[in-house]
């Protein structure tokens, strides 16, 4: 598959509006098993998380984190529930951009795998569940 950005000739890091495309990208190629049913969730960039997402998560650095689904997990909800808000995937850039350089994956490849283990969040899947449906695509 042809890849819209190629990441490797950035002189500078990819700002908000590059990672929301690579997002939208490497939200295309996500096994059509999670793909399908993520229809409500809302996929925003950010470039860290919140001080009080960083607390309750009990991260000791702002760059722990590079990805957080926020809202009831599939298999918590009900057809009763009243939605409080919207369900939503975020990516935070900076985290992402760190372990990108430290990794030598493509930038693609990693908002890929964020994205993966946080539809898997939604879902309700464990780690190892989200590593099998990886694999396989």
């Amino acid at each position: 598959m042809a890849r819209m950005h190629d990441t490797t000739r950035f002189t500078t890091a990819p700002d908000l509006a590059d990672l929301e495309a690579y997002a939208r990208e490497a939200f295309a190629t996500i096994p059509t098993e999670l793909r399908r049913y993520v229809g409500e969730v809302t996929i925003r960039v950010d470039d860290f998380p919140e001080d009080e997402v960083l607390e309750e998560m009990e991260c000791e650095s702002p760059f722990d984190l590079l990805g957080l689904y926020a809202g009831v997990d599939m298999g918590r909800k009900s057809l009763a529930d009243v939605p409080e808000s919207v369900d939503m995937i975020f990516l935070y850039r900076r985290p992402i951009l760190d372990y990108w350089c430290e990794s030598g994956d493509d930038l693609i490849d990693v908002v890929r795998h964020v994205l993966i283990h946080e539809i898997g969040h939604h879902f309700g899947l464990s780690d190892e569940d989200m590593e099998r449906i990886e694999a396989e695509a």
